[in-house]
């Protein structure tokens, strides 16, 4: 195995990992203490979490080293609202009569709802919305993994959103999006510190 397709699957596995929160927001990431349980050497590890840093899901401090960004309410406030603007940019680059046909029953809540927010943005005639929520979806997996905690049952909140944007109904699904952001955004405080539980899987 070269050493690219090393970092290239050592890239998949730690991306999981953080999305799945096997690591919490501030976990340093060490390339000599991850390589040996991803049966890699210690360059193709670091070449992986420099590619992570560019997608936004590790970063990089002048003290040194790799972290997983810690998370604060006004930061998360500024995805609910990115993710927001964003899929409002897509449906407003939707071709006229757009529908979409919807295949999002498979996987967890935070699964599904990407799949849905990335059928949304695929719909746009621009790609970048495809390209930009999709990597927001990565940033926000492990967040969305532990709304349920605070928010409650979400299931009917997806089922609304995935029938307007279904329907066709630009209106109603710009509306959903909104109310689906907006209520998230009043709880950020609360999403944070459950995601800093370790007890919240």
């Amino acid at each position: 195995m070269n050493s690219g397709a090393t970092a290239e699957r050592v890239h998949e596995v730690l991306k999981t990992r953080i999305m799945g929160r096997e690591f919490r927001p501030g976990d340093r990431l060490d390339p000599a203490v991850l390589s040996a349980p991803l049966a890699a050497s210690v360059t193709p590890v670091r070449d992986a979490l420099h590619l992570l840093t560019g997608e936004g899901l590790v970063e990089t401090r002048t003290s040194g080293g790799f972290y997983v960004p810690a998370l604060d309410e006004p930061g998360l406030r500024d995805r609910y609202d990115w993710a927001a603007a964003l899929l409002g940019l897509s449906i407003r680059s939707w071709p006229r009569a757009a529908r979409l046909v919807l295949d999002t029953a498979n996987g967890d809540s935070a699964d599904r709802t990407a799949a849905l927010f990335l059928a949304i943005a695929r719909r746009s005639a621009n790609s970048e919305h495809a390209r930009a929520v999709e990597r927001l979806n990565a940033r926000l997996h492990a967040v969305r993994l532990v709304e349920f905690h605070v928010l409650g049952a979400i299931e009917d909140e997806l089922a609304e959103l995935a029938a307007a944007a279904s329907q066709g109904g630009r209106d109603r699904l710009r509306r959903c999006i909104t109310g689906y952001h907006s209520r998230r955004r009043r709880a950020a405080a609360t999403i944070v510190r459950a995601v800093y539980r370790t007890d919240q899987a």
